[in-house]
C-alpha cells in the first residue's frame, strides 16, 4: 500500500476552508502554530501574490513565516489582510 505525504494546501481551496483552518488553529494552537498556519495559507495562495498585497518583500515573508519565527504583530495583520482575513474579538 502506497501512502502520500499530507499537504494542508490540498484542502485550502476556498476562503471558507482557509478561515475554518485559521480559526481552528487560533482556538486550539499556540502562537507558533498560528505563524505556521498563516505561512501554509500564504504558500497555498502564492508568496508573490501575498508579498504584493501586503507590501512586504518575498524574502521577508519567508523569514517572518518560517518555523520558529516570531514575526511582529503588524506583519501578521498585513499578511492576514493580504490573504483575505481579519482579526475579530468575540466574548468567550
Amino acid at each position: 500500500m502506497e501512502t502520500s505525504k499530507f499537504d494542508i494546501s490540498d484542502y485550502l481551496d476556498s476562503n471558507e476552508m482557509i478561515a475554518a483552518y485559521l480559526n481552528e488553529v487560533l482556538e486550539n494552537g499556540d502562537e507558533t502554530d498560528l505563524v505556521t498556519a498563516i505561512g501554509n495559507v500564504a504558500k497555498t495562495i502564492g508568496m508573490t501574490k501575498i508579498a504584493q498585497k501586503s507590501g512586504l518583500s518575498r524574502p521577508s515573508l519567508y523569514k517572518a513565516l518560517s518555523e520558529g519565527a516570531k514575526p511582529q504583530f503588524s506583519t501578521i495583520i498585513k499578511v492576514l489582510k493580504a490573504i483575505g482575513g481579519q482579526v475579530n474579538i468575540n466574548p468567550i
